[in-house]
């Protein structure tokens, strides 16, 4: 019996990086997951690759219309929403100074009004079949001071704050369901290759990594299955780090 075996879990982003190992690990463990991204081909594809218990739904999920309508088919379907992966996020790798006012607004949009209405309407579903675990991704970014990525900091940020307050607000109201926030650093995807290139040495330099390695996706998917899985039913509002202790490394 898988960890996860007979859970229905929505991945956002999950047409590519971290969100589709994710999705891959928990058919292993059982789970049935649907992949949601705009990226119809590369989500389909996604999907297919990982076999009978996956399948693809196009979400843009700064749309609120989409977010409901996303949901409702989930439930129609397989009749509960079990885990929701907050995953999608874009990035821009420029300074306070250089960040214009619509660039700060697109990232807010996608990485903190996506998370904040897909917590929204999630809760509205698993509320009604007992709990659920909520999975934010975040990031360091939110931790710590990178000066090439303002507004992307600032939206992680915020993704943090909301993760606190969607678990302290479910504890409050005895929904049973989890919320919890990680917090990546140096990830090996796609995105992550496009922004580094403006980001301080220290925070890319993988050679400073005592363990002479580089995050991942799998790495994060590991702690996604954990949060996912009834072995984190106690763990709720916190923000877990998988960053090597880059952040907690001073020399």
């Amino acid at each position: 019996m898988g960890r996860v075996q007979n859970k229905v879990v929505l991945l956002t982003g999950a047409a590519g990086g971290v969100a589709r190992e994710a999705a891959a690990m928990l058919a292993r463990e059982g789970a049935t997951v649907v992949l949601a991204d705009i990226d119809e081909t590369a989500g389909q594809s996604a999907a297919r690759q990982i076999g009978e218990s996956a399948s693809f739904l196009r979400l843009d999920v700064s749309s609120e219309a989409d977010w409901q309508e996303a949901l409702a088919r989930v439930v129609a379907r397989f009749g509960r929403l079990d885990a929701l992966v907050n995953s999608a996020a874009i990035c821009r790798s420029e300074s306070i100074e250089e960040t214009s006012l619509e660039l700060f607004r697109t990232v807010s949009r996608i990485n903190a009004e996506g998370t904040f209405l897909g917590c929204k309407h999630a809760i509205a579903q698993m509320k009604t079949n007992g709990g659920g675990s909520i999975v934010n991704l975040s990031s360091t970014a939110a931790l710590a001071g990178h000066t090439g990525l303002c507004a992307y900091s600032a939206s992680k940020g915020a993704v943090s704050a909301l993760t606190r307050n969607v678990a302290a607000h479910c504890r409050a109201q005895g929904y049973r369901i989890r919320c919890n926030s990680i917090h990546p650093a140096g990830i090996r995807t796609a995105m992550s290759e496009k922004m580094l290139a403006g980001v301080d040495e220290k925070f890319v330099n993988f050679d400073l990594n005592p363990q002479s390695g580089v995050c991942e996706p799998h790495d994060v998917a590991h702690l996604i299955l954990f949060l996912v899985s009834d072995e984190s039913r106690f763990i709720s509002g916190a923000e877990l780090r998988v960053d090597n202790a880059m952040l907690t490394s001073v020399g």
